[in-house]
């Protein structure tokens, strides 16, 4: 007989570390402090510039603060906003959680009945808007239940409506050293954003103070995107998708120049800004990338961008041939991020790792136009039906994501819950593989993936090939069903200016680089893809208007 006896007891033991709550009110007070001269630059309706920096940012965001307390908003209420980026709406940024209240940024791309739900959903109190913005406003505001003040930033006549509050009188009112910073719990919401709604209702994501706060310490990391200090930022992506991916947030924290576009985002006006503001990074979506690149085929010298280190992209996959086409024409580097509304949004960024950097350029190509490894703290994996799958680069799940800025639920709501595991990761619906490195691949969207006899054709992987062609504009592949295969894929194919292709030129064109199942079965020339509100391909209504096409 044998006798265990437990002599020694595991004693766990607190770190001696000061509780310092991770807030937003922690980055304000750092900008004002010590980058209270840098420069924040916005492009006004009038197109004029208006400049001024985060020491004056700073007291109009305790100003703002001061007014919305005396206005009776209180901590958690929800205080919309409906602006283009400028200064203004950094102010709100950095205000309006500062006094625990949440920051609801309002997509004006989005469909009356979308704003109208989301508004309604949030339960907003207040709404910002921009006095240019009233006309569209106006469309969906008698719709509207909870909100009860109308607050207009004047950048347009001058004129407010009567009922409605003046931005700048109300800031003029308040005496900013009368604000106090309060301790308070960095889990406690800080900004709320909805999906656009492509599957459902729009589903509101509402971020901590510690998540924004460490998303963006990691945004500043070298091997992510590498924001600092002595960088000029020009945020292309809207304030109201996903925070700005976040930069707003960071450039404050760090102290980055932030240089607002406003309402003005063709390729000429930015090309101005980039020259004009000495810009090193800048951030949009691939259809603005499309347009810069145009242009600067069209008139490759007219512009000094000699400043410019980074252009990076999100929203959708970009195409390899438009991040080789910035590379080898015009010297730029674009960098390639994957992230969703649900993960605040920065999830994984294709930086070149150290064992690449002699790689042969079609290799350093291959990975660049990958989606990345995962940021610090953000955690993968990807299921199939048979489980999860391997990283061998080949298979191909659904992605699931977990982190420190990862949402665990959906506001307010039970629907879609069967996006979160019961072992609390979030299902993306993105259709990945994964290679032995931990580099990610997005082959498709769950609900775009084309499934023919069985086997998972990429809508991805055949548009980026398409999009190379040298006629070729843009392409969106969707699936068109067939009575043997079930689906087969239709491609549909948007062709430059005074170029031409045949539909067989281009299936020809596809032929050396996938298996002869993924070939498109027929290709259709359409003007123009529709497109989302945050800019993406808008699948839904390209197969409402082939629901009926008849292959073969």
């Amino acid at each position: 007989t044998y006798f265990v006896f437990n002599f020694f007891k595991p004693t766990f033991m607190n770190g001696l570390i000061f509780d310092y709550q991770l807030t937003i009110p922690t980055i304000l007070r750092r900008a004002e402090t010590f980058f209270g001269h840098k420069e924040i630059v916005s492009r006004l309706p009038d197109r004029n510039l208006h400049r001024t920096n985060y020491g004056e940012c700073a007291v109009r965001a305790r100003k703002l603060a001061l007014a919305l307390q005396r206005l009776g908003i209180r901590p958690g209420d929800r205080v919309g906003t409906f602006c283009w980026n400028h200064s203004q709406h950094l102010e709100i940024y950095l205000g309006v959680p500062s006094f625990c209240a949440v920051l609801h940024t309002l997509n004006l791309r989005l469909a009356a009945d979308d704003l109208i739900y989301i508004v309604n959903h949030g339960g907003d109190r207040a709404i910002i808007v921009d006095e240019v913005l009233l006309p569209l406003f106006e469309k969906f505001r008698s719709q509207i239940k909870k909100v009860e003040f109308i607050i207009v930033i004047p950048n347009g006549s001058g004129q407010i409506p009567a009922g409605m509050l003046d931005y700048e009188k109300l800031l003029a009112a308040e005496d900013a050293t009368k604000f106090k910073y309060s301790e308070f719990d960095e889990n406690l919401a800080a900004a709320m954003c909805y999906t656009s709604g492509t599957t459902g209702k729009p589903k509101g994501v509402l971020y901590s103070h510690r998540a924004i706060t460490l998303h963006s310490m990691a945004s500043g990391m070298t091997t992510v995107l590498g924001v600092g200090e002595s960088d000029t930022v020009l945020p292309v992506v809207p304030m109201f998708h996903v925070n700005a991916w976040g930069l707003p947030f960071t450039c404050a924290m760090v102290g980055a120049k932030l240089v607002f576009p406003g309402p003005f985002l063709d390729p000429t006006s930015l090309l101005e800004l980039y020259e004009s503001e000495k810009v090193t990074f800048t951030a949009g979506v691939p259809t603005i990338w499309f347009g810069i690149l145009q242009l600067l085929d069209k008139e490759p010298r007219k512009y000094n961008l000699q400043s410019l280190r980074t252009l990076l992209v999100g929203g959708s996959a970009a195409p390899k041939a438009m991040i080789q086409g910035f590379q080898e024409r015009h010297n730029l580097r674009v960098v390639h991020a994957w992230g969703m509304t649900e993960t605040a949004p920065l999830g994984s960024v294709a930086n070149l790792t150290s064992e690449l950097l002699d790689a042969p350029a079609a290799a350093q190509y291959d990975f660049r136009a990958k989606q990345g490894i995962p940021a610090p703290f953000v955690e993968i994996r990807a299921r199939s039906d048979q489980g999860f799958i391997p990283w061998d680069g080949i298979s191909m799940g659904e992605l699931e994501v977990r982190g420190p800025w990862i949402a665990s639920h959906y506001y307010n709501t039970n629907e879609m819950e069967e996006r979160f595991t019961p072992d609390g990761w979030f299902c993306t619906g993105d259709i990945v593989s994964i290679n032995s490195k931990g580099c990610i691949q997005i082959q498709d969207r769950s609900k775009d993936v084309i499934k023919s006899g069985g086997e998972w054709i990429s809508s991805v992987a055949l548009e980026s090939m398409l999009m190379s062609h040298p006629s070729v504009l843009e392409a969106a592949v969707i699936a068109i069903a067939h009575p043997k295969w079930g689906e087969r894929p239709l491609a549909a194919v948007v062709l430059k200016e005074n170029k031409t292709a045949t539909p067989q030129e281009l299936i020809d064109f596809l032929r050396p680089h996938f298996d002869k199942t993924w070939m498109p079965d027929a290709v259709e020339f359409v003007k123009a893809i529709p497109r989302t509100g945050v800019g993406k391909f808008q699948k839904t209504v390209l197969r409402e208007q082939f629901k009926d096409y008849k292959l073969g």
